[in-house]
């Protein structure tokens, strides 16, 4: 395939106004991929991702590169390549080299594919077609069924490799996508709700659990070998030792097993975020051992055990396997059932509890429902008591006063209905002197672009907002704003594609 038709692609894409029309536009460009390896690599561009990920290159090589060329004759594979020996480039004349690359391949690109190529390599592509609109598109071009592709993305597939086996096999290649132990899989979600009542109302019979303030874990046992990964999956195994010699010590053979995180005090209490979030980034000694607060690993689920996938197996039957595979119920986040609607005494009881503990709210969860692997099912209802939102930095500006010098006032973002980024406000509340160096730091690494007021930065940061209310408004695009929305910290262990939606913000609105 010509890699101006993926360039293309991407502008029609990004000009369309429905998910429908991205999605027929995407299939197109899909079915036109000649073999598998073509098609990885043209599912992986048009989301705005390298197969090699970051290849080392920053503006200043790329401003000034040669081209643009009259012709277009450059091929997809021809871009992959080129790429490719870009990022291997290290060493002494590392610079001098990448910039004798680029320029060999800008200088052979067309204008009209540098528009794409430039974000593309710089990570800043956003024309829409990201993970949820991609999937969709491989299901239509390919004549698949959208539940079976999501389900494999989920499984531990990207959707290089999802597109690859789709080119290859057909529907039926999306089969050999199955739950491996050792192989992480995205973490279902849960949606909000504002009350207890409503949450169950929604879900119906349902068990109401804690919700713990912690870092989300999955923990991975199999062949004697126990693997820790966050919930953006990245391995976490070596920092977090007491958890591998927990696990390793309970019961049985394989498990896949589902928790959280957490710092608890003498008291019992759970110690401040940062703490455990800390802790987790921090080394461990040299003597194999934990450098900072003790962690306790506080389980919810289970994904795999007793010989058997357990991911479409109702959520009281995993109950009662975890009680099983994790006996000390220390170690186990404890919840009331049954709960049905018109019927939430104890279950609202127990919330106060929760709430007294120091803990952040509780999950409302189906007890027939099975576990929908990076989904954010409605089964899971989460009920906090504070109005809070997960919203991506797209930029900001400098402060004034005791503030010169620092990047304060935060642009935010949620998802679109089309996948993009939509502004809704901006707040400079909540911000600690240590926050803002950290952040000023931060977002300098992430800028794309120097304004007299800031800068604007790779939508790549997960904030957690509080907010009292959302108004309408028509300086934003979104149509609303938050009331007093304030910091109350980043999520760096959360990706953008857990990002709210505007829907969601609306919502609270009431519409």
């Amino acid at each position: 395939m010509r890699f101006v038709e993926v360039a293309r692609a991407s502008r029609s894409v990004g000009a369309a106004s429905g998910r429908t029309r991205k999605v027929a536009l995407l299939a197109e460009v899909f079915r036109g991929a000649a073999g598998a390896d073509e098609a990885a690599l043209v599912v992986t561009y048009l989301s705005g991702r390298l197969p090699q990920r970051r290849v080392g290159v920053g503006w200043g090589v790329l401003k000034d590169a040669a081209g643009p060329a009259a012709e277009a004759s450059l091929e997809v594979a021809d871009v992959d390549a080129a790429l490719g020996r870009i990022a291997a480039v290290a060493g002494q004349g590392a610079r001098t080299e990448r910039k004798r690359l680029v320029d060999a391949l800008l200088g052979a690109a067309t204008e009209e594919e540098r528009e794409f190529l430039v974000p593309l390599i710089r990570g800043e592509l956003r024309q829409g077609a990201l993970d949820a609109v991609a999937a969709e598109a491989l299901a239509k071009a390919y004549e698949a069924p959208v539940e079976g592709v999501r389900q494999a993305l989920m499984l531990g597939g990207s959707l290089a490799e999802v597109a690859r086996a789709l080119a290859a096999g057909g529907a039926g290649a999306l089969e050999a996508f199955r739950l491996e132990v050792g192989r992480a899989v995205l973490p279902m979600l849960a949606q909000s709700a504002k009350t207890l009542a409503e949450a169950v109302e929604r879900v119906g019979a349902c068990a109401v659990e804690e919700k713990l303030d912690g870092v989300r874990i999955q923990v991975h046992r199999g062949g004697g070998e126990v693997r820790v990964f966050s919930r953006t999956l990245v391995e976490m195994t070596g920092r977090v030792p007491e958890v591998v010699e927990l696990v390793r010590a309970l019961p049985g053979g394989d498990l896949v097993l589902d928790g959280e995180l957490l710092a608890v005090g003498e008291d019992g209490r759970p110690r401040p975020f940062q703490e455990t979030s800390g802790r987790v980034g921090s080394a461990v000694g040299a003597d194999g051992l934990p450098v900072g607060v003790p962690l306790t690993p506080l389980f919810f689920d289970v994904l795999y055990g007793e010989g058997r996938e357990l991911l479409g197996v109702p959520d009281a039957e995993r109950r009662a396997v975890l009680e099983r595979v994790v006996p000390d119920q220390e170690l186990r986040v404890r919840r009331v059932a049954p709960v049905r609607p018109g019927e939430v005494a104890a279950a609202e009881e127990f919330q106060r509890e929760v709430l007294a503990r120091g803990h952040e709210g509780v999950v409302v969860k189906g007890l027939d429902a099975g576990y929908r692997a990076g989904r954010r099912g409605a089964s899971w209802v989460k009920v906090k008591p504070v109005h809070t939102l997960d919203l991506v930095v797209l930029g900001a500006e400098w402060g004034s006063g005791r503030r010169t010098g620092w990047l304060s006032n935060l642009h935010l973002g949620a998802r679109g209905e089309d996948g993009s980024f939509v502004m809704l406000g901006k707040t400079f509340k909540g911000l600690t002197d240590e926050v803002l160096a950290w952040q000023t730091a931060r977002l300098k690494e992430l800028a794309v672009a120097e304004e007299g007021w800031g800068v604007r930065v790779r939508p790549e940061l997960v904030v957690e907002i509080a907010f009292d209310g959302v108004q309408r408004s028509t300086r934003y695009p979104a149509g609303v704003t938050l009331r007093f929305a304030r910091v109350v910290r980043y999520r760096e262990d959360k990706g953008v594609g857990e990002v709210d939606g505007v829907e969601v913000v609306k919502g609270v609105l009431g519409g």
